[in-house]
């Protein structure tokens, strides 16, 4: 059984850190509890793979996170294991993410009036088309 590695063998290995505690560290996420999350939900892949919270990056993988309607392409630059400012954060990867949409171009929100009630049934279907959901 000494060939054999445990499940935990090769995220032990020096110059390596847990996904999630890596996303987290670099600011890509609020909470280490969000990034477990992205992970478990099939959002974040590690070299085109998708990944468990536990699995291990190294210098030099590519990191895709897709959250709060952005997608997150970044590599590796520097393993950290301690959440540390912005300034530091940003040199421990690479962003190659495409640049994030125009304000004009995103979406308006369908905002009704404090104290307005429940939306009536023409109300809702104005904000399903407005949506863009079938209805």
């Amino acid at each position: 059984m000494a060939d054999h590695e445990g499940p935990a063998g090769p995220a032990r290995a020096e110059g390596t850190v847990r996904v999630d505690s890596w996303i987290w560290s670099v600011r890509l996420t609020k909470t280490r509890s969000q990034a477990a999350a992205a992970c478990r939900g099939g959002h974040v892949r590690v070299n085109g793979e998708r990944v468990k919270p536990a699995h291990a990056v190294q210098t030099g993988d590519e990191v895709r996170l897709f959250h709060a309607g952005r997608e997150r392409i970044v590599v590796v630059s520097r393993v950290i294991r301690k959440r540390v400012g912005a300034p530091a954060a940003v040199e421990c990867y690479v962003d190659n993410s495409p640049p994030p949409p125009p304000r004009e171009f995103v979406a308006p929100m369908g905002v009704r009036d404090r104290g307005a009630g429940r939306p009536t049934k023409r109300d809702r279907r104005d904000l399903d088309r407005l949506h863009g959901r079938p209805g």
